[in-house]
């Protein structure tokens, strides 16, 4: 079958253009950059007007014609640079928009793809302590939160198509080369690794491998609709993911990175990634069945990719 990706070429949209190809499927890569080097047989790029304005006769409507899923995963990186004004305002518009113009898109063709994964986050819910929070917890009210509220609800406008709509409320995916991993582990290796804060907050994770899976359950499993929390079953407290790294790497965890020097460093992009305690249980996908490969962090972090 045909599977359309936006935005493919990030961690999640790579793994799953090589998984989907690997199986036989088509993947055709909505890319607002043109052509993409490396990609896998099976796959190729369409250039899409990602948050512009576009008109009616454009190459990537007749691709989502007739398509059997779409994979939303557009948006400018939260962890790019400092969260200035124009900054935050690019994380909200390159998810809203063209969130906005690919629902429009799915509109104006004959026959709209049947399901649309659309990517959204755990930051959802904001910074909750130690509170258990299921899909059907409550908002937060920071910047994250406000995104991912505002992301999610015009991705579900394609339900008026008759589209099933999925809500990927993703979390920090593990992967060697890529994503949230590498720069936790780099102070690590110099002997310089600690917590973060007071290494109480939670962190919700996933393995790469696991994350891909459960895309590709997501996209096939007709009971799936509305928000998913993508993340193994067990998250972490920040001290005890750190000593897990510390055990891998064999290296100490002594140094750890104080609230007010994290806070000099990266203003409110250090209260939104690094210091939220976010305790997200999947529990759809346990009861739609769904088995993780690496529920263990230990397990996780010595069968990474790369």
């Amino acid at each position: 079958m045909k599977v359309v990706i936006t935005d493919g070429t990030g961690l999640i949209g790579r793994a799953l253009t090589a998984y989907l190809t690997a199986e036989g499927h088509e993947v055709v890569l909505f890319s607002r950059g043109g052509g993409t080097t490396g990609l896998p047989s099976g796959s190729r790029t369409v250039i899409w007007p990602g948050d512009r304005v576009f008109s009616a006769g454009e190459e990537w409507l007749r691709e989502l014609d007739g398509a059997a899923a779409v994979i939303n995963l557009a948006g400018e990186s939260i962890a790019a640079r400092r969260w200035n004004s124009g900054q935050k305002k690019l994380i909200l518009e390159s998810r809203v928009q063209t969130t906005r113009n690919l629902v429009q898109g799915m509109s104006l063709v004959k026959e709209p793809p049947p399901v649309l994964l659309s990517a959204s986050a755990s930051g959802y819910y904001g910074s909750r302590g130690d509170t258990e929070l299921s899909e059907d917890a409550g908002p937060g009210d920071d910047f994250l939160a406000r995104v991912c509220r505002t992301w999610e609800d015009e991705a579900g406008k394609a339900t008026e198509l008759g589209v099933r709509v999925v809500l990927l409320r993703t979390c920090g995916v593990l992967d060697s080369q890529a994503g949230a991993l590498p720069p936790m582990v780099r102070p690590f290796r110099y002997f310089l690794g600690g917590k973060l804060g007071s290494g109480e907050q939670w962190f919700f994770w996933i393995h790469i491998a696991d994350m891909v899976r459960l895309t590709v359950f997501l996209m096939h499993n007709e009971d799936a609709r509305g928000p998913v929390n993508c993340g193994c079953p067990e998250p972490m407290r920040n001290r005890d993911l750190c000593r897990a790294m510390a055990r891998i790497l064999h290296r100490p965890c002594l140094v750890p990175a104080p609230v007010g020097v994290l806070r000099l460093a990266l203003g409110e992009m250090a209260d939104g990634l690094l210091l939220t305690s976010q305790r997200v249980i999947p529990e759809r996908v346990r009861q739609w069945g769904f088995e993780f490969r690496y529920e263990k962090l230990d397990a996780a972090l010595q069968n990474l990719p790369g």
